[in-house]
């Protein structure tokens, strides 16, 4: 019997191990083409991301609603027993010094944003009033208006002062963006701020900041005062880009937190499309955009079985088996219109297809609007599930045209694997492509892919593949489409092991653009494959190295002078690396010797010009700036 019971053990072990699912993949560099924003790889708070090679930092959450810029001072709300306190400059590491000086918790976070060359996003309050003091906890009696708040006034209608009189009843928001001018420039220069946020959350007012907000905002006064912010931020400084409505959820999304007057706006289906709509009626009055980015925060409301068969949210911080596979399929909610994820959403308003649904709004009631997740977790910080609930969550953000993207919390453990294995997986901030390209998987469930060009050019591409099975290893079936035959591959990535990023190894005998890789179970590997152009594999054994060709400068601005020391031939064509021709002339016999090309209406990248004789065809890069 005890025979039989080991057998039966070592063939289950055997199997477990072997156990391989077969994927395939399919890339094609010349379909779905579309820059990624540079700004979904962002932080929230003052937090150590030097490693991970961010991009975008914003300074928001619940304290933001109460901050006081002429004193720093503000208020817990029901985070922390209604206190107002010095909690901001604390959190930030100010000096005692530092205090009391007006703006100095804004300009601290924005010295390290430009530090870091970041987009910068910073709160401005829109509630109506702030913290007056840092004296403690406001009591019931002392809601607003009060003693211990001041009323926030978007416009002075008066002369600025860098040193507020922090003796009136107003704190004015137009003189705290002229002292943040006053100091970095407009959002225009490489110093300034680049982007504000109305407010935070502002559906959760009451619930957050009853002693300062006590009723339920309504869907009026939310466009009434967005209006009258975003207003004010366009007359201070124009190109700086609007944030809002900082939307907490999907609560929110469908009814503002059941607004007392939602049902004026119910033709509109919901909340985000009636605001919408607003900003845009307001824009046309106007004649000028008021809303840039529309904004919203996602804490995955997904959850799963845990070992004693509880459902748990993927975010509690349980990383059983069955919640961590619950967080790993729940970014599809996002996108995918065939998944129901197990939570109130998947049970009543599937399919969500939540990013879909916003940009619909977008398209239909104030096109051009941009779309953001200023927050947003998953859970499982020191988890795998974490890292590749987060890595498929930024791949899905450059798939679907996020303009801005900022996780809430520390970016430490397997969050840290996810950003770098985007950012700076090989250490030295190497980092994906900025050219969005197709990529799909056949099964969904256990694996996502993407990919991208590096900087438009054919010949390097990026392939970010993850395996979500518990179990198994992925047996993955690479086909790509491409005018590069690609040969060879780099290879990173990071696994349930560690969080560290692993440099794995390379593929050298890539041949017919397609390879197949065992991919172990729960990991992200990240592929950067190379090659050459099939154009110059084709003809480049019918000239020699040279050629007596010469061409400069290159790079150019647009202009190409190509000398020769032999005749060149009868016709030059330029392609862009996909085939596409730019540009086709016939070469004059008085002007064998030379010629001119002339890329100045096209975009900066890569060309290939063909110098075509009867001799062959001799193939060149050619670099525009």
């Amino acid at each position: 019997m005890k025979r039989a019971i080991i057998l039966g053990f070592t063939l289950c072990l055997t199997y477990c191990i072997n156990a391989q699912i077969t994927t395939n993949f399919t890339i094609n560099t010349k379909k779905d083409r579309k820059p990624i924003s540079p700004y979904i790889y962002g932080s929230n708070g003052q937090s150590p991301d030097r490693d991970e090679n961010i991009t975008a930092r914003r300074l928001g959450g619940n304290r933001l609603t109460s901050y006081n810029w002429e004193n720093n001072f503000s208020n817990a709300g029901s985070d922390y027993i209604n206190e107002s306190d010095n909690y901001m400059p604390y959190i930030l590491g100010l000096s005692l010094g530092q205090y009391l000086t007006p703006n100095s918790v804004l300009k601290t976070f924005h010295d390290t944003t430009v530090a870091m060359n970041c987009y910068g996003l910073l709160t401005l309050p829109m509630a109506g009033y702030v913290a007056r003091d840092g004296a403690g906890v406001v009591t019931a009696s002392q809601t607003a208006p009060s003693s211990r708040w001041r009323q926030v006034v978007n416009q002075k209608g008066s002369a600025f002062s860098l040193t507020p009189d922090t003796a009136d009843k107003f704190v004015y928001v137009d003189e705290c963006m002229n002292n943040l001018i006053n100091k970095y420039g407009k959002s225009s220069t490489s110093t300034g701020v680049r982007g504000y946020e109305m407010d935070n959350e502002w559906a959760l007012w009451k619930a957050g900041d009853s002693l300062m907000h006590p009723k339920q905002p309504t869907v009026e006064e939310a466009i009434r005062k967005a209006v009258a912010l975003s207003s004010t931020i366009k007359k201070m400084d124009s190109t700086a880009e609007v944030f809002g409505p900082v939307d907490y959820g999907y609560t929110s999304f469908l009814s503002f937190q059941f607004a007392p007057d939602m049902s004026s706006y119910s033709t509109y289906g919901n909340f985000a499309y009636a605001f919408l709509h607003g900003m845009k009626h307001a824009s046309d009055s106007l004649k000028h955009r008021l809303l840039d980015v529309f904004d919203v925060h996602w804490y995955s409301e997904a959850g799963g079985l845990d070992n004693t068969n509880t459902w748990q949210g993927v975010t509690s911080g349980v990383n059983d088996r069955g919640v961590a596979i619950a967080r790993m399929e729940a970014p599809r909610t996002l996108w995918d219109s065939s998944y129901v994820e197990n939570s109130w959403i998947g049970q009543y308003y599937s399919p969500c297809v939540y990013i879909k649904a916003l940009q619909k709004g977008i398209d239909s009631y104030y096109p051009g609007t941009k779309l953001g997740f200023t927050e947003f977790g998953y859970g499982g910080e020191d988890h795998i599930s974490g890292g590749i609930a987060v890595a498929d969550v930024l791949g899905i953000f450059g798939k679907y045209g996020i303009y801005f993207g900022s996780i809430w919390g520390p970016i430490n453990q397997y969050i840290s694997s996810a950003y770098k294995i985007y950012r700076n997986y090989d250490g030295k901030n190497s980092t994906f492509g900025g050219t969005h390209i197709y990529a799909s998987t056949n099964d969904n469930r256990t694996s996502s892919i993407y990919s991208s060009l590096q900087n438009n050019d054919s010949t390097v591409i990026n392939i970010i593949a993850m395996n979500k099975d518990y179990d198994s290893s992925l047996n993955a079936n690479f086909t790509i489409t491409s005018d590069t035959k690609f040969t060879k591959a780099d290879i990173y990535a990071f696994t349930s092991a560690d969080t560290l990023i692993h440099h794995i190894g390379s593929i050298k005998n890539i041949s017919g653009n397609h390879f197949t890789y065992s991919i172990p179970k729960l990991s992200v590997y990240h592929f950067i494959l190379s090659g050459d152009s099939v154009i110059n594999a084709v003809n480049k054994e019918k000239v020699s190295d040279d050629n007596g060709i010469a061409i400069s400068p290159n790079p150019s601005s647009g202009i190409f002078s190509i000398r020769s020391t032999e005749p060149m031939g009868q016709k030059i064509l330029v392609t862009d690396l996909t085939g596409r021709v730019i540009l086709s002339s016939l070469i004059s016999t008085d002007h064998a010797y030379e010629t001119t090309v002339n890329l100045q209406n096209q975009p900066s990248g890569f060309y290939l010009i063909h110098i075509i004789s009867s001799k062959g065809e001799l193939v060149r890069k050619l670099v525009k700036e």
